[in-house]
């Protein structure tokens, strides 16, 4: 007799397994991690290789402290460790990195039954509440190519520069490009990330559907408000999110329809937030509220069944 076996959805039929797909986004995320390290210094792979021990180590206890079947082995808590480290800042404490890797893979990941049963992407969720208990640690921008951290320069993000309205000089579009500004390890280098979102799309790991409409949708009413859309697909997370964050199979639609508005809504909450509200950065917001309404918006979304009778009108043939 044949074992039957339940798990979460969704379920594809493929030669692909967790491990395999989850090694992709690993190697998709390696240019941004060279970046980290060339911009930020030794540091950067300090934080990167602490949250993602960290993570490695508290999915290992708590599937041995829950009685649960290892899931170690498939590469999940590694990909969470860096997109952990990709949304901090280099100054950052390791043990605060460390204790963002706990909540990511304890409270948001493991609580809820583990890989594919989280209703939101562990590693922003863990940013969030990172950046509710330090604020003031989480948004101390250290220059770039300042590798001296004993007295390292401190300096603000273009879309600080924006905010706060100071009048300071804001970076070219070409520095923003190329990582030469400050930020969080994974967001400053756009070069990198789409050369990563290019690997992903190649490799079929994920579609481009949601991230070119969530980075469309951003453009066009950062323009109707008279921001420099530009400006605002290349400074803060944006890139980042649209890429690997949005794209995370647990956490977003399945169909096409359900995947546009999933990333039309990212769109438009990540630029009203960064217009009317007090932080000048949005992605992790939208991104984790969109979460959320998944299941809302695939039940609004759901695509007509194949094969579906009519239902027969007054005075048809019987």
């Amino acid at each position: 007799m044949n074992k039957f076996i339940v798990s979460s959805s969704p379920h594809f039929q493929s030669k692909d397994t967790t491990q395999t797909l989850m090694l992709d986004v690993i190697l998709a995320l390696t240019p941004a991690m060279i970046a980290s390290v060339i911009i930020f210094g030794f540091r950067a792979a300090v934080i990167i290789l602490t949250t993602v021990a960290s993570c490695i180590l508290s999915e290992y206890i708590s599937r041995r402290v829950m009685k649960r079947r290892q899931t170690v082995g498939d590469l999940s808590c590694v990909v969470t460790g860096v997109l952990l480290a990709m949304n901090l800042p280099v100054s950052i404490s390791p043990i605060i990195a460390a204790f963002g890797g706990v909540i990511a893979i304890v409270v948001v990941k493991q609580m809820f039954g583990g890989i594919g049963q989280n209703f939101v992407n562990p590693a922003l969720t863990a940013r969030i509440i990172l950046m509710n208990s330090f604020p003031a640690k989480m948004t101390a921008w250290t220059a770039p190519m300042d590798h001296s951290f004993s007295d390292a320069m401190t300096t603000a993000t273009p879309l600080g520069v924006l905010s706060e309205g100071t009048g300071a000089a804001l970076p070219s579009y070409l520095d923003m490009f190329l990582g030469n500004t400050g930020g969080c390890l994974g967001e400053t280098c756009a070069l990198a990330l789409i050369l990563g979102g290019i690997y992903l799309v190649a490799r079929r790991v994920i579609s481009p559907v949601i991230p070119v409409t969530y980075l469309a949708t951003a453009a066009v009413l950062s323009a109707l408000l008279g921001r420099d859309p530009l400006m605002d697909i290349l400074s803060g997370g944006l890139l980042l999110g649209a890429i690997f964050m949005t794209t995370d199979y647990t956490t977003s639609p399945i169909n096409f329809s359900a995947r546009v508005i999933y990333a039309v809504g990212c769109g438009v909450l990540t630029i009203l937030i960064r217009q009317f509200a007090s932080l000048p950065e949005g992605v992790s917001y939208s991104i984790v509220l969109m979460n959320i309404l998944v299941p809302l918006i695939e039940r609004v979304a759901k695509p007509q069944t194949f094969g579906k009778m009519k239902a027969k009108k007054a005075g048809d043939a019987k």
